[in-house]
């Protein structure tokens, strides 16, 4: 006797069982697919299909630099926060900083090898420049100074305090090739933890450690002045091909509710800075992250390191002279710094989270450094 099961479901119709094969068959398919792969970076990634897809053309009228026959390439990998690169037109090398790791590393442009020691310790130094004389010009976190490594070893502090007292942390800076001065910032990162520099007490209960944010401008003679404090926290800063204008980025929507995300321009009259406003958003598509390190190309573009928003967005963002953003390169990190470099100054270096990026243009960087 066959016993059957009274509450069991009536057979399906051939129509429903029909559905249920393709809905099956479909999920199987579904799991049985291999997930899509990120796309890799690095000497073992394999070939990159060209035109590279993270190269991406906003404005093809005045975005001519990228290549259709050239990949971004991770060149080195494994630090804590890379930044600070410069280029050093004569030893045909670049450097720049791992902050956490109090070191600096160098790159050498014949065969892109790297040197993990370079200087270490580097007093937790973040950005890098070089003088008229091809000396290294550091701006140190921990002991919150301006430094230059002279050509016998020799560590000469440039400046450490300005007008109105020691400094939070220079962060940043570029050299103006007419006088030999040096303009740099000072947001004061560096103090406000010990990962980065020296966290000092005074940072527990406020975002400005000791002074407030600025620029400055320290000339050959060892003056210091102060020549703008507009932006809550100034950061990356670049000279226009002419010198006629100073970009700074504002990275003060870490620390101030009334900050905006936004590039100044300024316009430079001879040892001052007149005219503070507005050059560019950071804005893109209804998301906003931070520009950190700026540079000019030789047709006045500015090329942004940009992050802090994810996928779509992080990498560097290009800037048109007049402030419109005509193209962006997309990393799979946070860019924090840039450079051009390489003989021709068509190579453009990127420092971004834990890697160094390279990637082949058709432009040139405005200044070696």
């Amino acid at each position: 006797m066959t016993l059957r099961n009274t509450d069991a479901a009536p057979p399906a119709s051939p129509e429903r069982r029909m559905r249920r094969r393709a809905l099956l068959g479909g999920t199987a398919a579904l799991l049985a697919a291999p997930a899509v792969a990120q796309r890799a970076f690095g000497p073992d990634a394999g070939p990159q299909r060209y035109p590279d897809p993270d190269i991406v053309t906003i404005d093809k009228r005045r975005f001519t630099a990228p290549l259709g026959n050239s990949a971004i390439r991770r060149v080195h990998t494994g630090m804590g926060w890379a930044e600070g690169p410069a280029w050093h037109a004569t030893g045909r090398f670049l450097i720049w900083s791992d902050i956490p790791n109090d070191e600096a590393l160098r790159l050498t442009e014949e065969d892109l090898h790297v040197s993990r020691r370079f200087r270490s310790p580097s007093g937790y130094s973040n950005g890098n420049t070089f003088d008229r004389e091809g000396r290294q010009i550091a701006f140190r976190h921990f002991h919150r100074d301006v430094a230059r490594y002279e050509r016998d070893g020799r560590v000469t502090v440039l400046a450490d305090r300005g007008p109105d007292g020691p400094f939070n942390a220079p962060n940043d800076g570029v050299v103006h090739p007419e006088d030999g001065a040096l303009w740099f910032t000072d947001p004061g990162y560096g103090a406000l933890m010990d990962y980065e520099g020296n966290r000092v007490p005074e940072a527990a209960r406020s975002p400005r450690p000791f002074i407030k944010e600025a620029i400055y401008r320290l000339d050959t003679s060892g003056r210091v002045e102060k020549v703008a404090d507009e932006p809550f926290k100034p950061n990356g800063l670049c000279f226009s091909p002419d010198y006629r204008t100073l970009y700074v980025a504002d990275t003060g929507t870490s620390h101030y509710e009334a900050a905006r995300a936004i590039i100044w321009a300024f316009d430079v009259d001879g040892t001052r800075l007149r005219n503070p406003r507005t050059f560019a958003s950071m804005t893109m598509d209804g998301r906003t992250g931070n520009a950190d390190g700026l540079r000019c190309d030789e047709a006045g573009n500015v090329w942004a390191a940009m992050g802090w928003v994810g996928e779509g967005y992080d990498g560097v963002h290009v800037f048109a002279p007049d402030g419109a953003r005509i193209g962006r390169i997309g990393l799979p990190e946070i860019a924090a710094n840039l450079c051009f470099g390489g003989t021709r100054r068509n190579r453009l270096f990127i420092t971004a989270s834990q890697s160094l990026y390279v990637v082949p243009v058709e432009t040139r960087g405005a200044h070696f450094c």
